[in-house]
């Protein structure tokens, strides 16, 4: 298993690195849910206990997927998938993991749905208000006048 990469080359005239070499996570699938469940249905069985048996192998399956380069979609959450940071390389021949990738890194994007004034709300943020926290409000219950994001 690994994750797959692309090199790029920075052609910004702007950069200080121009012509020096970078990568790119490649994500080579898309999994979503669905697919997920037919393969954990697979080795996991249902109560309480076998909600966090789920959960458990939902984590390590993701982990499987993640580190073969394939994008993970949670349907009506979101997608995660694999990101790195490099080090630039003098030409792309010079470019090699072991010496120009920094670390790699998960990236999450949240299902965004449209309402229907046109917003868009990402998941997990429907219906999220905000308040300023009082002065003196360390440990206390602060829901009493909140405002919407």
């Amino acid at each position: 298993m690994a994750v797959f990469y692309k090199k790029y080359q920075d052609n910004r005239n702007s950069s200080a690195n121009k012509g020096k070499w970078y990568a790119r996570a490649v994500h080579t699938q898309t999994v979503d849910i669905d697919d997920l469940a037919e393969e954990m249905q697979a080795n996991c069985t249902v109560k309480r206990a076998d909600i966090v048996a789920v959960l458990s192998e939902l984590v390590e399956t993701m982990q499987q997927h993640l580190q073969m380069s394939h994008r993970v979609k949670l349907n009506r959450l979101g997608a995660f998938k694999i990101g790195m940071s490099t080090k630039p390389a003098d030409t792309a021949d010079a470019f090699n993991a072991k010496d120009n990738v920094k670390s790699v890194h998960i990236l999450f994007q949240p299902e965004t749905k449209i309402e229907k004034d046109k917003t868009r709300v990402r998941a997990l943020l429907t219906g999220c208000k905000v308040q300023e926290l009082p002065k003196n409000a360390v440990g206390a219950d602060t829901d009493d006048e909140e405002e919407g994001a």
